[in-house]
């Protein structure tokens, strides 16, 4: 689940999730008319929803309220029935058959607004969308109607639980599961090591992908894209994945192995040169930290912590940063000192102001007004009860006189 899908995959339709490498940089011209709201600068043609998405939910990980007129936009990309395309230029207008809605914006979409909160009926619709749009084998293509990828069919495991659903029992017409699609899309241990496969462009045929893998691994756990160390655990001897858990088991162990020499991962992008792979290796970390291989998670993270930054400012993209921001949250780093490098500024940078949290002092004033108000109003409950009871004693009084 990298930053971005390139603008070739997906005109092409491709089943890959997320390219390796931007579609473009910080020195990119940025459109004239970018919405006030939207964070990031570059084009979002391709990944508006997406990287909003993931700023806000970054956000509101580590604590910081976003903008509201930067939630409104979020919303304001939603179709009637819920789902997402990866940019709207003019949500003022209806979508319709031309619209092309997507399940990796839509999932992303969910997990932000159901962390945030108070967007209940929006996250609900969507998830319905989803639901509608479930392949018979129980996952789900990056558009509807594509074959199912580990990296859709995690994302939307992720939206899921975000929303309160069991995955184990969103079932396709056919009774499959999310879970079952994970599995079937996992590689046997003597061909693909364990890992998620993903078509090969040139063969058609599966092979391991670290991409898929992270990803998968996260929806075999049932995690969405903020996640929590689990205890620490020992990589899996490959076994054959015969339910979800398992598969995630295999993926992590594949994992560790593909990251113990060099630290980080290598662009799986086909055409891609052979250079590190920041994105994916930070998914990585959340993938290892989710799987209890907190280890196995060091040396990537101190990898990220020495290069991941430069990698975040040059992409342009505020989903670079929400990425390292999930990474370091997930392996106990702190996103605000990441390798000298404050994440959560730097991202807030890039788009509208988040919202001033209240400071200890105006929070003290509060409760001292609080407790002040409290104070004159129980004074003038206890003057009010008394005067009550004089009232009834007088009356008692005028009574017994008669």
């Amino acid at each position: 689940m990298n930053a971005r899908r390139s603008a070739t995959a997906l005109a092409a339709g491709a089943v890959l999730c997320m390219a390796a490498a931007p579609v473009a940089t910080a020195e990119t011209t940025p459109p004239a008319d970018l919405p006030s709201g939207l964070y990031g600068k570059t084009d979002p043609t391709y990944d508006g929803v997406f990287r909003q998405s993931y700023a806000l939910l970054a956000q509101d990980t580590v604590g910081v309220k976003p903008a509201t007129k930067a939630v409104d936009w979020l919303t304001g990309q939603a179709c009637e029935n819920g789902s997402y395309a990866a940019f709207r230029k003019d949500p003022a207008q209806k979508c319709d058959a031309k619209t092309v809605v997507d399940s990796n914006s839509t999932a992303s979409a969910i997990q932000a607004l159901a962390a945030l909160g108070g967007h209940d009926a929006d996250v609900k619709k969507s998830v319905e969308w989803l639901k509608s749009v479930q392949q018979q084998d129980g996952g789900w293509g990056y558009n509807p109607g594509l074959p199912s990828d580990a990296n859709s069919t995690s994302l939307v495991v992720g939206a899921l639980k975000a929303a309160g659903e069991n995955p184990a029992e969103v079932k396709s017409q056919q009774g499959k599961t999310p879970h079952d699609a994970l599995v079937a899309l996992a590689m046997p241990c003597d061909t693909g090591k364990g890992a998620f496969g993903l078509a090969d462009m040139k063969t058609g045929k599966p092979a391991p992908n670290a991409d898929a893998t992270a990803a998968g691994v996260l929806g075999g756990l049932d995690q969405g894209l903020v996640v929590q160390a689990a205890a620490t655990a020992e990589p899996a001897k490959c076994a054959k994945a015969t339910d979800a858990k398992t598969a995630a088991a295999n993926g992590a162990a594949y994992l560790a192995d593909t990251l113990a020499k060099d630290g980080y991962l290598k662009s799986s992008m086909p055409g891609a040169e052979d250079q590190p792979d920041f994105g994916n290796t930070a998914d990585s970390v959340v993938a290892l930290s989710a799987a209890g291989l907190t280890e196995q998670a060091k040396k990537p993270l101190e990898y990220l912590e020495k290069n991941g930054a430069a990698w975040a400012k040059q992409s342009g993209s505020p989903a670079a940063y929400a990425q390292l921001v999930f990474a370091a949250h997930a392996a106990g780093a702190d996103p605000k000192n990441f390798g000298g490098t404050d994440l959560v500024t730097a991202l807030s940078d890039m788009g509208p102001a988040p919202q001033k949290a209240e400071s200890a002092a105006a929070k003290d004033d509060k409760k001292d007004d609080d407790s002040s108000s409290m104070s004159v109003w129980w004074i003038v409950g206890v003057f009010f009860i008394a005067s009550v009871g004089i009232g009834f004693l007088v009356s008692g009084r005028k009574k017994n006189s008669l």
